[in-house]
């Protein structure tokens, strides 16, 4: 029997699963996480898709969003708008 590589992106098939698997990334992840986590969320819903939505082209997107990245800030608003993700700030009581 052969088993294959885990690839979270297989499993973000739904607007709901990319919305819950973001926010848990932005709540508990540290920067590389959350590079990462963008990366995948653009995988599945379509590097090219994504590509064309924030003006990036697909290999300059799998380089901003690769292991040990250091995008630019507009990258990362610019991806996360186009995945649809909010970011939303709740006070601390």
């Amino acid at each position: 029997m052969e088993t294959s590589k885990f690839d979270i992106a297989d499993y973000l098939d739904d607007d709901e699963m990319i919305q819950e698997y973001l926010n848990a990334i932005l709540e508990e992840g540290n920067p590389q996480e959350i590079i990462a986590a963008l990366g995948h969320i653009a995988k599945a819903i379509g590097m090219s898709k994504i590509a064309e939505q924030t003006g990036l082209s697909r290999p300059s997107l799998y380089k901003a969003l690769s292991e040990n990245a250091k995008p630019q800030f507009e990258t990362i608003l610019k991806v996360l708008r186009a995945v649809g993700g909010n970011l939303k700030l709740n006070k601390v009581t």
